[in-house]
């Protein structure tokens, strides 16, 4: 849809004060209501949850304060959950994804802090925006999971297609690791204990890595039933699924450098996230197994 389509085809993010007329393009309905600059994640959610539009029986979504065309809803939504396993989707909650031009988190803390009475409601400290929060308080996307499923909003204005996917999957991840069963995380930890033991540098992202950091000013002789480790295998397993679903939907480097983890560890572990969530029919994980897809396309039978 582009930005000059005709008002029945607009729809407005609406609610609240801070008004000022903007167009919010979602939909094929028509909203004429004056919309604002910013409303909280918890209200926006309340209201309009109802109105998202489905994809399939396990993803819906929300666009607001942002032009929508179909190139659009293909490249943030149709082809990354195409490039999804089956069961990774399989493992997933109803998701409610929501796009909008940026996230703002309340004094730019941490979402559910302490209040003088008790925690603040999921969301009720975050805020859509439609213009660009100060810095520190600017946050690229939020995840609240209930009992209707989770919401996902990202905040996509200004940011790289390849930003928004590693965002949307690392989502993803989170949640497909949630879901893992018991013997999945044990193998994995197998797999971390192998690394540690043969004095395996580096991790997939930040998040693992200075985790490993944390483990290992602990001592040379890490301990795999503490709590240190399993967030650690936590966090490992979060970065590296997220590399592999992104590595299935589009062609990504993978940076080098000291903090990276080698290339041949690095492999097994993709290796084995591969036996437990194949990647779907015509996809790939290693450049090796796309050529040999396509040889046998092209092979006359």
């Amino acid at each position: 849809m582009s930005p000059d389509a005709s008002p029945a085809e607009t729809k407005t993010l609406a609610g609240g004060i801070e008004g000022r007329e903007r167009t919010c393009y979602h939909g094929n309905s028509l909203m004429s209501q004056p919309d604002v600059v910013r409303i909280r994640v918890a209200d926006f959610l309340e209201r309009f949850r109802a109105e998202m539009v489905p994809l399939n029986s396990r993803f819906s979504y929300f666009f607001a304060g942002l032009p929508l065309s179909e190139d659009d809803v293909k490249e943030y939504l149709d082809e990354p959950i195409a490039a999804l396993p089956p069961s990774v989707r399989k493992s997933l909650p109803k998701l409610h994804i929501v796009l909008v031009p940026f996230l703002e988190r309340e004094n730019g803390k941490a979402n559910g802090k302490q209040k003088r009475h008790g925690t603040a409601a999921p969301g009720s400290l975050d805020w859509i925006a439609l213009e660009k929060p100060p810095e520190p308080k600017q946050v690229s996307d939020l995840r609240f999971v209930n009992a209707l499923g989770a919401d996902l909003l990202f905040a996509v204005k200004d940011v790289d297609m390849a930003d928004y996917h590693y965002f949307f999957y690392r989502q993803i991840a989170t949640l497909a690791e949630t879901a893992l069963d018991e013997s999945a995380q044990t193998a994995y930890q197998a797999l971390l204990g192998d690394e540690l033991s043969a004095n395996a540098h580096g991790e997939v992202d930040e998040a693992s890595w200075h985790a490993k950091q944390a483990l290992r000013r602990r001592g040379k002789s890490v301990r795999r039933d503490t709590k240190a480790f399993a967030e650690y295998a936590r966090l490992s397993l979060i970065d590296t699924l997220t590399l592999y679903l992104h590595g299935i939907c589009c062609d990504i480097d993978v940076e080098t450098g000291p903090r990276q983890l080698p290339s041949r560890f690095l492999r097994k572990r993709l290796v084995w996230i591969e036996s437990v969530f194949p990647p779907p029919e015509g996809y790939a994980v290693f450049p090796e197994e796309l050529d040999k897809k396509q040889d046998r396309a092209t092979t006359p039978t």
